[in-house]
């Protein structure tokens, strides 16, 4: 930022050039994110359609799964309502359009709470505007710089689409249809981020509105008669688009009026806070509370717990609706070919509850690897506020290090524990006898896959501080595609075995492999071992 504010035109005239110039900035400090999330589109919108063709190669087999699976509630709760999913148009529709409309959705989010808020937290924003540079103008280029990465997420799913065989302009609209509920997204982030005076407040408040409306999206897909309910949230807008199975354009007036909309109110109130401000003030009049103070690992317990009480709800929460829904798999006529290409990921059949369980936490060790990518992003945003004044007191440096991934790694233990037993009471519930020991045998099983990335996160940390989040969310995003892709091309075994997930036993349907975890743990160790000597020899804020 500091490269920004240096090369900005020296009067407010060149209004143009310091929006390009802020823009531009904001663009490449958002870089590894972006990238992140565009691979992801990119390789999922390819893989969809690529993996349809090869698993129902013939009309029978497509019709067979189309009858199968149209109305289970499991996949209509994860991917929403499903339209012509015997053609390959409808099931990339189907399957790509649900996943990563909630993907935009989440990026939409982040972006617009760093360009709104966390800018003015760390001091950045203040040092902008004591340059020729107005509020609005500031606010605009950050909004800027969020569009410019929605639109690259849009041309990285169209290619991904396009390569697939799916034709361009039902993949043009198919990305316009995942960007827009990006771009309301946005809008919900940068009001939140006017709202409340801290990130972590506006990010709170904008993922809690993602959780009410996906609900509510999940709730008109499975509740009969509940359909109207997709008209209330944006990624039930996304459906009601109907990209590839018989568009309907008009719906896109709702995400276009709704974003403007959000961004009028947000430029608004921006406009009449000051910085570091926001609707609802600071509690600063409060009585003073001390406790988890004791120690730097105390105090990040303290400053953690709304964002690992928010993962483990989510997770738990989703584990346990998929759950209930869980019996509705027994009695599926899965063609033949289909579960052979579904062994092909490690999970064998997912045609019983027990499968169907199993299966789903391939998905829980991915969430508790994102989180611990999360834990490395706040271990670089709190040295760069307040470590030197930890280090001032008698604290070491490895201390420090190791207390917050000691921390991460038990927090992600409690999430993956209370995934297992979600799981279990939603599998009770719907009369499905799986046992708790056997569930939380699987939350453990994922645990070895968090903390090699952890170890390897705290490797990056201490060595490339300032890119370390975005390298090991592309870690993470590469290694479980790649599982993914790999499992269905079929390339030889020890080009599968580079993904860590393929080593992943999908517990209760197969035996825990105590040699994958053991060499996962080990390896995961030896990056945290390194990263305290790596992090004790470098300099604070380092590159």
């Amino acid at each position: 930022m500091a490269e920004a504010v240096a090369s900005l035109p020296g009067t407010r005239r060149h209004t143009g050039g310091v929006l390009t110039t802020l823009a531009r900035q904001a663009l490449r400090d958002a870089r590894a994110r972006t990238v992140a999330f565009a691979y992801l589109f990119a390789v999922y919108a390819y893989i969809q359609p690529v993996g349809y063709r090869h698993t129902y190669p013939t009309g029978a087999n497509r019709r067979a799964f189309a009858d199968s699976f149209a109305g289970n509630p499991g996949l209509r709760l994860l991917y929403g309502q499903p339209h012509r999913i015997d053609a390959t148009a409808g099931y990339t529709a189907w399957r790509v359009g649900g996943v990563l409309a909630i993907a935009a959705a989440a990026y939409g989010l982040l972006a617009a709470v760093r360009v709104g808020r966390a800018e003015e937290e760390s001091g950045r924003t203040e040092v902008v505007l004591a340059a020729p540079v107005s509020r609005t103008t500031a606010n605009t280029a950050g909004l800027l710089a969020v569009g410019a990465g929605i639109a690259l997420l849009g041309l990285a799913e169209l290619a991904g689409l396009v390569a697939a065989g799916i034709p361009a302009g039902g993949a043009a609209y198919l990305a316009l249809a995942a960007g827009m509920t990006a771009a309301v997204f946005t809008g919900i982030g940068a009001l939140a981020s006017q709202l409340l005076p801290t990130r972590r407040g506006a990010l709170g408040l904008a993922t809690a509105a993602l959780g009410l409306l996906l609900v509510l999206r999940i709730l008109a897909d499975t509740v009969p008669g509940a359909g109207w309910l997709r008209w209330a949230t944006p990624l039930g807008w996304a459906e009601l688009l109907r990209p590839l199975t018989g568009p309907q354009p008009l719906v896109l007036l709702l995400p276009a009026a709704t974003t403007a909309l959000l961004l009028a109110l947000a430029a608004g109130l921006a406009r009449r806070r000051d910085v570091g401000a926001g609707l609802f003030p600071r509690d600063d009049s409060a009585d003073p509370r001390l406790w988890l103070l004791s120690s730097p690992t105390a105090q990040a317990v303290r400053s953690q717990a709304t964002v690992v009480i928010a993962w483990l709800a989510a997770t738990a929460a989703f584990l346990m609706i998929l759950g209930v829904v869980s019996h509705s798999l027994s009695t599926a006529d899965v063609p033949a070919n289909a579960q052979r290409q579904i062994a092909k990921l490690g999970s064998g059949s997912i045609v019983t509850p027990t499968g169907y369980i199993a299966f789903l936490f391939l998905f829980v060790a991915l969430a508790i690897c994102l989180f611990g990518c999360t834990q490395i992003s706040a271990l670089r945003r709190d040295e760069e506020q307040h470590l030197e004044s930890v280090l001032a007191q008698p604290v070491s440096r490895s201390s420090w290090l190791a207390g917050r991934l000691i921390l991460a790694a038990f927090a992600a233990a409690a999430i993956a524990l209370a995934a297992g037993i979600a799981a279990w009471v939603g599998a009770t519930a719907a009369g499905v006898h799986v046992p708790l020991p056997s569930l939380l045998e699987a939350g453990v099983n994922a645990l070895p896959i968090a903390i090699l990335f952890l170890g390897l996160g705290g490797l990056a940390y201490a060595l490339v501080p300032r890119v370390a989040a975005g390298i090991m969310y592309g870690l993470v995003a590469v290694a479980f595609l790649w599982q993914l892709v790999g499992a269905l091309i079929g390339p030889p075994q020890w080009v599968l075995d580079l993904s860590p997930f393929a080593h992943l036993a999908l517990v209760p349907t197969e035996p825990f492999q105590p040699v994958s975890a053991a060499v996962m743990v080990t390896v995961g160790v030896l990056g945290v071992i390194s990263s305290l000597v790596a992090f004790s020899r470098r300099d604070t804020a380092g590159q």
